[in-house]
């Protein structure tokens, strides 16, 4: 342990025994002639070397006087209570011993020779600091509490982390002042109170070496490691989403290794459900269950004995097993010796974590040393066990309400660019509640945003779902018709022949066209009348059963009927929708970065969206239509991304369909009003109604004067009312055309009047794709196509 020469100081330290001197000066009058005695042996020792008492800075001294200094500080450190007391005589705020006990010295010797005594909660960053503090009140008498607990962390000869509490006595240091203090107003003193971290501020008012400190200090320590372990268990359980952190556990089981002492102890635990009456793996990094041991989950009579079961589950008290080899033979293999035994653990303590009579789950502390956990040592759980409790508690509601989160996010979100309203209104609420008045959750509603809506549509998707399922209801009624024939020809029952004709006659039926009652029509008669006479036919002939049996192999539990080709579809519409969901999905994340504003998806046939933008909904944010330009050039360059991404993937789907995308511009800002009842957003007032028409009908609309549909595969139409609109969109396609989003080919078409909606016109700008990240070439629809050789 070295003295540091070179740390900055507002006083000079010495080492200095003066303050002891003087009392023993005081003593030599006793009346107690062994105190007197005692008093003018120590003085008489010391007298030949006046720098004891005057000070000195050179700590080699204290090797040339060892033996007087012993003699003087003898009282202060006793050795008959040297091997029970931990005591160290030092220099004030720093780690430099000169003197000890002999407990303290075997403390530091177990810890090793690497080891360097330090205060673990005392920075050097504000040593400085304290030291004024300490001028300030014994030199300028200011009363400032300064005091805190201080610690030493030292290991012990095992390696396990001890932890000892310091409490200093400041009785024989006396503080004189240099040529280079100088006077302190209250003024001054109020600043330095106020700034606190402002170490130039402090040397200012009290200079590096304007005081002079003589004396030592007596540190006095004590284990608190018990102490400090339950308080780090604490600490640890407190924290949010530590079981999700990579050193969790491996801080939690070193935590309870120095509770018990003991080094090799590991930890686990598990869940349990009421409901089940099972054991749970409980997940976090780290986390394992010796109950378990690797396994999901178990049921709880399986896992235990009834001697365990009963401590456990029903008076949820602790569990242990000081020797499992002895309990494993005992009990012939039963549980839970088996499973601990097989893993190699001897001892172990099984914890109940309950609350009111209810198991949460358990703790399992486990050795592999016999007799190293024991009924006796179980009982320090007792300190710590409430702890437990509180975190599963309140990791369970935590668990729940993130839950809840999930199944708001995925099924009736509230958009994070509207919570602040929310979370206004729920506070209202409760404010409501608390005084008494009828709560009532006010209507929220957001005035003058303005609309921006978009949709990726798969093509003809009415025509390609009736295709698949024409297609499977062939397959399945042929599949019949054989059935039938070979029942015809070998039992020549005229009811099995008029059967087959009212197959065939659905056959052709569904052979010209699907019609909507077709269907439901061929369902009914499979599943009451076919269906009982291929059951007669599988009790009656194997051959025959062998052939209704194979048909049946065929048909989809779920619906019952045929499901191939429509699979094929549904798959595909499946994937196309999640893969745009989450490309549109991650677009927004940026969106949302550059301006808030409310935002909704949803899946059909195809992804559509809408965007409100505006300053009621930016909350704090100012408004500019400046963000809702950057909002409508993001959308068209995303609608591209979209499109790109389905092109890429469609050549993966099991049906090639076609998607066609549309945005739609709406420039007069409306009013939007959360519905209760659906848990959505919806325009607001009869006026702003007209919107919601236009966006429902839009994209069956025509080309005016023609057949032609506006949608088109490989085109996107922008539809607008307004000239001003034209002339925006147009310069956001001049620039997108710039960096390789679409192609020369732009048309403005006007639109054919929709049911109470006219005027309506269109841009259509044709995409240019790219085959893949790496590649720098476009294609337009048809190249693209081709280069797919789809």
């Amino acid at each position: 342990m070295q003295h540091d020469y070179n740390m900055e100081s507002p006083m000079l330290q010495l080492v200095s025994f003066n303050k002891l001197l003087e009392h023993y000066e005081e003593q030599l009058n006793s009346k107690d002639k062994y105190l007197a005695d005692r008093a003018k042996f120590v003085l008489d020792a010391q007298a030949p070397y006046p720098e004891l008492r005057e000070g000195f800075s050179d700590l080699s001294l204290l090797t040339k006087y060892e033996e007087v200094i012993r003699i003087i500080l003898a009282d202060t450190c006793s050795p008959v209570l040297g091997k029970n007391e931990i005591k160290t005589i030092s220099s004030p705020f720093e780690n430099f011993v000169f003197n000890s006990s002999e407990r303290f010295k075997n403390i530091l010797k177990d810890a090793g020779e690497d080891y360097e005594l330090e205060i673990r909660n005392l920075p050097k960053d504000i040593n400085y600091i304290l030291k004024c503090i300490i001028v300030l009140n014994f030199h300028y008498g200011y009363k400032m509490d300064f005091k805190r607990p201080l610690f030493y962390d030292i290991p012990d000869k095992n390696g396990l982390m001890k932890h000892y509490r310091v409490l200093y006595n400041a009785d024989f240091m006396e503080i004189h002042p240099t040529e280079e203090s100088r006077e302190l107003t209250k003024e001054d003193v109020d600043e330095l109170l106020e700034n606190f971290d402002n170490i130039d501020l402090w040397k200012e008012k009290i200079p590096p070496n304007s005081f002079v400190s003589k004396g030592f200090v007596i540190a006095n320590m004590f284990d608190v490691t018990a102490e400090h372990s339950i308080s780090e268990i604490k600490s640890t359980l407190i924290g949010s989403n530590k079981r999700g952190s990579e050193n969790f556990m491996e801080s939690f089981q070193d935590t309870f290794r120095s509770l018990f002492n003991l080094n090799n102890i590991r930890v686990g635990f598990a869940g349990y459900d009421s409901g089940t009456n099972r054991f749970l793996k409980i997940y976090g990094k780290g986390i394992e269950s010796f109950l378990l041991n690797g396994k999901e989950t178990g049921v709880c009579t399986d896992m235990l004995c009834e001697g365990s079961y009963g401590k456990l589950l029903d008076e949820n008290t602790y569990f242990t097993i000081s020797n499992v080899e002895n309990y494993f033979k005992k009990s012939n293999g039963q549980q839970p010796y088996k499973g601990l035994y097989e893993q190699g653990i001897r001892s172990a303590i099984l914890a109940p974590i309950a609350d009111n009579g209810n198991l949460l789950g358990v703790l399992e502390l486990v050795s592999d040393t016999v007799n190293e956990l024991n009924s006796v040592n179980a009982n320090k759980l007792d300190d710590v066990m409430p702890f437990i409790v509180s975190a599963v508690l309140r990791s369970i509601e935590e668990e729940e309400n993130l839950v809840d989160a999930i199944i708001q996010h995925e099924c009736t979100t509230v958009h994070s660019s509207v919570y602040w309203k929310f979370q206004e209104e729920a506070k209202k609420f409760m404010a409501d509640e608390l005084i008494g008045n009828q709560p009532l959750f006010r209507e929220i509603a957001f005035k003058n945003v303005y609309p921006l809506y978009g949709q990726v549509d798969i093509k003809e998707s009415s025509k390609q779902r009736n295709v698949s399922i024409q297609r499977d209801l062939m397959i399945q009624l042929s599949e019949i018709n054989s059935v039938l024939h070979v029942a015809v020809k070998k039992y020549k029952l005229p009811i099995y022949e008029e059967l087959m004709f009212r197959v065939d006659t659905y056959l052709n039926e569904v052979k010209e066209a699907l019609y909507t009652h077709t269907e439901q029509a061929i369902f009914d008669f499979v599943k009451e009348e076919v269906n009982p006479v291929f059951n007669h036919l599988k009790k009656l002939d194997r051959n025959i059963g062998a052939l209704v049996e194979n048909y049946e192999s065929q048909i989809d539990p779920t619906t019952e009927s045929y499901y191939d080709h429509r699979r094929n579809y549904d798959n595909s519409v499946m994937e196309a929708n999640m893969q745009l969901a989450a490309l549109l999905d991650k677009k927004q994340v940026e969106a949302q970065e550059m301006f808030p504003h409310y935002f909704e998806r949803y899946k059909t046939d195809g992804v559509e969206h809408n965007m409100y933008i505006g300053s009621s909904i930016a909350n704090d944010r100012i408004f500019d239509e400046l963000y809702l330009s950057n909002l409508r050039l993001w959308q068209l360059q995303v609608m591209c991304d979209m499109e790109n991404k389905y092109y890429a993937l469609k050549p993966e789907l099991p049906v090639k369909l076609d998607v066609a995308s549309l945005v739609l511009v709406y420039s007069t800002p409306l009013a939007i009003r959360f519905r209760m009842d659906e848990k959505r957003f919806d325009v607001d007032g009869t006026y702003n109604a007209r919107y919601e028409i236009i966006k429902k009908r839009i994209d069956k609309s025509y080309i005016k004067g023609t057949n032609e549909r506006l949608t088109q595969k490989g085109k996107l139409s922008i539809v607008y009312s307004q000239r001003k609109d034209e002339k925006e969109y147009m310069r956001y396609i001049t620039f997108l055309k710039s960096k390789g989003y679409f192609t020369n080919n732009i048309e403005i078409v006007e639109l054919e009047g929709l049911q109470g909606v006219t005027g309506l016109k269109a841009i259509r700008a044709e995409i240019l794709y790219t085959k893949d990240k790496k590649s720098e070439r476009t294609y337009t629809y048809a190249d693209l196509m081709e280069e797919l050789k789809i």
